[in-house]
């Protein structure tokens, strides 16, 4: 499976112009790729305040996203402002070539920014099936939980879309590779670049690590589309020769 990680500036709460940024630069893409990976609230930076933002699941960005997934027949995902029930959430939107959606509602609010003040926590894990792939789907400061990321359902590919701080940069590096190694999984990590209006920096540092740790995307401060092509096979060999998931506790999540 080929992906893009996107990794970019984001316009302060102005969708219309967070979603001609991206197209321009997903239009430009020269290869033909089956994922493409957004960061967390690509449409607006790590806001606030919802009720300026916020889209429902027949909204502008989802139509944008469901013309962008038919158009180059590939799945996209990212994550975005979502008002839905009187709640609102900050939704991993995941879209498949032919418009069906699955969403992940991030579990854990970041309290630190208020976050849990003004969004709803999500409560279920959220596993995509895509082109064979098992694929978990996670929002930034779920990182710091790896009992929520616990691979207890084989899947092939962990994926974090954030709005992560220069200031913690060292946590997000080391992080990565301890959800790669420890699940035996391939991990991603898409983050934004550029600051925002609450003057936090974000230096990227977008990645893709492999089963074993390796880097197979480096770290990055630079804006940019990066490319690479992911193995199963390669990877579930690996994991059937070590067998380390066969050894995992058990334990019923609450």
């Amino acid at each position: 499976m080929k992906t893009a990680l996107i990794q970019t500036d984001i316009v302060w709460e102005n969708p219309s112009e967070n979603r001609k940024i991206l197209e321009e630069k997903i239009d430009d893409l020269i290869e033909n790729v089956d994922l493409i990976i957004l960061p967390e609230m690509f449409t607006t930076g790590f806001t606030m305040h919802p009720e300026v933002v916020a889209e429902t699941m027949e909204g502008e960005t989802l139509l944008w996203l469901k013309e962008i997934a038919a158009t180059k027949n590939c799945a996209i995902t990212g994550s975005l402002v979502v008002a839905e029930n009187e709640n609102y959430y900050n939704r991993m939107v995941f879209v498949f070539p032919n418009g069906a959606t699955q969403h992940y509602d991030k579990k854990h609010l970041f309290t630190l920014a208020g976050e849990d003040q003004v969004y709803t926590s999500g409560k279920e894990k959220v596993i995509v099936n895509y082109m064979g792939w098992k694929i978990c789907l996670q929002v930034c400061y779920d990182l710091r939980f790896p009992v929520f990321s616990r691979n207890t359902e084989n899947y092939d590919l962990l994926i974090y879309v954030a709005s992560w701080p220069k200031v913690r940069t060292n946590a997000w590096d080391i992080l990565l590779k301890a959800r790669a190694v420890e699940n035996l999984s391939y991990a991603i990590g898409v983050n934004r670049i550029g600051t925002d209006n609450n003057n936090l920096e974000y230096i990227g540092h977008s990645q893709l690590i492999d089963e074993l740790g390796n880097y197979m995307i480096e770290p990055t401060e630079k804006e940019g589309v990066f490319i690479a092509y992911l193995d199963k096979s390669k990877m579930l060999e690996t994991r059937n020769k070590l067998n380390f998931l066969n050894d995992k506790d058990t334990f019923n999540f609450v």
